[in-house]
């Protein structure tokens, strides 16, 4: 006879599992009706393309205090191999403006966008007490600027560049969003010379707003200092700066998040729909501050997914018609 052990559930966690599967409904049921099943958070499944380094600037870095790694701000390229949509996202990492979390918000984001056949660049960019505001901006339009002028090489549509931002960095993506330009068609590099508008912008968690009781104290502190002017700092909160032609933009944030309050990423949606900007919000009820893609959260690995479905409804995820792989 062929005996099996079954473990009974508590009605306790049944209903505890019950409450956080309609959670999942309750937040995903805004977009994820097309949503993909999840990618496992691995390595780059695609074997041999290995990620390569590329200083923004081939010679003297503006600004530059010294010529240590910290000193010259650089963009990780990460490569799809010929599974491309030609697609490009640009991430930023966060840290507060005071470190750089590379690995949750750079290197694992990188390989989950290869997985979906997106070509991804992590910046690191200049931060700290040595390089205030407007070095880590310039740092961020550069990179723009450098992935558009280089589009042939990297396989992808110089209008398909995107931008993605965690925390500090979706303070610095929203920046460039509300701060860009057409390039200068003087400028002797010929880099200068392109725009440094992103063609979709995606906040994960983001420091927005400048002023209390919804600012992230210690992402200013170290963007300005502890003495900069009042109209600088206010100039800083970019719920105020969103402009016609900011580009279409993507927000997740958590309702439990008390380093950076939802109310951030609530003003700027806002703001966004004031000024006729496409803008997609996801609130979740759980989840602290930094928690990267969260693949393994019984909740929030949801999030990804929603971007995948929003990035496959502006046609970002097939490459575009009649240009298939380079």
């Amino acid at each position: 006879m062929n005996s099996k052990k079954f473990t009974r559930v508590s009605p306790a966690r049944r209903a505890a599992a019950a409450a956080a599967l309609a959670a999942l409904f309750l937040v995903a049921g805004a977009g994820a009706s097309t949503a993909q099943p999840r990618t496992p958070q691995t390595g780059s499944v695609f074997a041999g393309v290995e990620p390569t380094v590329i200083r923004l600037w081939d010679g003297d870095v503006p600004h530059a205090q010294g010529t240590d790694p910290a000193d010259i701000p650089t963009l990780t390229h990460y490569s799809p191999g010929l599974n491309t949509t030609r697609t490009a996202v640009i991430v930023f990492p966060g840290g507060g403006y005071s470190t750089l979390a590379m690995n949750h918000e750079g290197r694992q984001v990188a390989n989950w966008f290869n997985a979906q056949g997106i070509t991804a660049f992590v910046l690191r960019y200049r931060h700290g007490s040595t390089y205030r505001h407007p070095v880590p901006l310039g740092d961020a339009l550069r990179a723009v600027r450098l992935v558009r002028s280089r589009a042939a090489e990297f396989g992808i549509d110089p209008d398909r560049i995107g931008i993605l931002g965690f925390s500090a960095g979706g303070h610095l993506a929203s920046t460039v969003a509300t701060r860009f330009d057409a390039g200068d068609a003087t400028a002797p590099d010929p880099i200068d010379r392109v725009s440094s508008r992103p063609d979709f912008v995606v906040l994960c968690y983001p420091v927005i707003v400048s002023s209390a009781p919804f600012a992230h104290q210690g992402s200013f502190r170290s963007l300005l200092g502890d003495d900069a002017p009042a109209e600088l700092r206010a100039s800083l909160s970019n719920d105020t700066q969103v402009r016609p032609d900011t580009p279409p933009t993507f927000l997740f944030h958590t309702n439990a998040d008390t380093g950076v309050p939802p109310e951030n990423s609530v003003q700027y949606y806002l703001a966004l729909r004031r000024a006729g900007v496409p803008a997609e919000l996801h609130i979740f009820e759980p989840g602290p501050h930094g928690v990267g893609l969260a693949l393994n959260h019984p909740v929030l690995h949801a999030w990804p997914e929603l971007l995948s479905a929003w990035m496959r409804a502006r046609g970002l995820l097939s490459p575009p018609e009649g240009r298939g792989a380079p």
